[in-house]
């Protein structure tokens, strides 16, 4: 690894720290080095805060000596006014003589813009350091960029027999949801959510469980609620309808007089669901989207091929009958055990 990969990485760690809280803007990582030391380090402000590059500058004590030093940043800095100004600008008054970028911004708002302008100014420019780390990185942002839809992620829990829920009989006599994980998985679920910019769900689920689709058992942001509800067959006392966080419900039905206050209502044929539901999370600025059920919105999603990634669990109990758990193929890339729960992920490729 040499000095700009080190400090690449560094970036990239930074750039963690805004999961769940930069969306719809990237979550971007930045570090400043003088004479090989670090002068300042930033990453990305929750949405309409300061961008990481502003955070790194503000970060260094002498601003004198920036005007000697180099700046590393996961992305290209952006070259347009949105709820901040240009960063470029920033690092054209300091007047920055090096920047190392990891990726170029595919925005048709930047694309190379940043690039041509730091060049321009006599800057020495370096692109494509870990790119393909940094690409990983910023998944959610490139997958709204170039493919004009979220950041797919599909979850789902199954007993060791294949079943994500007992039959419809047994779940009218106890309506309870039926918890398949252990505690430690639910609770890891619940650090996901808060991840995402959205969770979504079918109608089916939450006529059976009535969930809040929260994060409330970590400390985070709750994702925005996204529900297929094609008929409006869910009552307005359900825990959806609480007003404590965006919801948006996905229907045929266009008569505003049956919709609630406070939830937005989108309709769709339902000749490509999936697709539908992309095109609307893109609509509303999604990058992200974590479908947790139930087995036939999964399948759905896996059919069409909509889906970038699966977290499948695999508890420690059985049902005699049930929902079959979908069924999916794709590269394994890990594997892990929490307590008796099994957990795999896997990517589409």
């Amino acid at each position: 690894m040499n000095i700009d990969e080190k400090y690449m990485l560094r970036c990239i760690q930074l750039a963690k720290n805004g999961l769940g809280t930069t969306a719809p803007n990237p979550m971007v990582g930045c570090v400043i080095i003088h004479k090989e030391k670090n002068i300042g380090e930033g990453y990305t402000s929750p949405y309409g805060g300061p961008h990481a590059e502003v955070n790194a500058i503000n970060a260094v004590k002498n601003k004198a000596v920036l005007s000697a030093s180099t700046l590393y940043v996961t992305l290209e800095p952006c070259a347009h006014f949105g709820k901040t100004p240009p960063c470029v600008n920033l690092i054209l008054k300091y007047k920055i003589p090096r920047v190392v970028i990891g990726l170029q911004d595919p925005n048709k708002k930047v694309a190379g813009k940043s690039i041509e302008m730091l060049r321009d100014a006599g800057c020495e420019v370096s692109i494509g350091v870990l790119e393909k780390e940094c690409r990983e990185h910023h998944k959610r942002f490139l997958s709204a960029q170039e493919k004009q839809r979220p950041y797919i992620i599909l979850k789902w829990a199954e007993t060791i027999n294949g079943f994500i829920a007992p039959v419809n009989a047994i779940r009218k006599k106890e309506p309870e949801p039926y918890w398949i994980t252990n505690p430690y998985s639910k609770q890891l679920v619940h650090k996901w959510r808060s991840q995402e910019q959205a969770i979504l769900v079918g109608t089916t689920t939450v006529l059976a469980d009535n969930p809040k689709l929260t994060a409330r058992t970590w400390k985070g942001q709750n994702p925005v609620r996204v529900v297929i509800d094609k008929d409006l067959k869910i009552p307005a006392n359900y825990n959806i309808f609480d007003g404590s966080v965006k919801t948006i419900i996905i229907t045929t039905i266009d008569d505003t007089s049956k919709f609630i206050d406070s939830v937005s209502y989108e309709t769709a044929t339902f000749k490509n669901l999936p697709k539908e539901i992309c095109d609307i999370l893109y609509k509303h600025e999604i990058n992200s989207v974590f479908v947790e059920g139930g087995a036939q919105t999964l399948q759905a999603f896996i059919d069409t091929n909509f889906w970038d990634e699966a977290r499948i669990f695999k508890g420690n109990i059985t049902f005699a009958n049930g929902i079959k758990a979908p069924s999916i193929t794709g590269k394994q890339i890990a594997e892990k055990r929490i307590l008796e729960d099994n957990l795999r992920i896997l990517k589409n490729d």
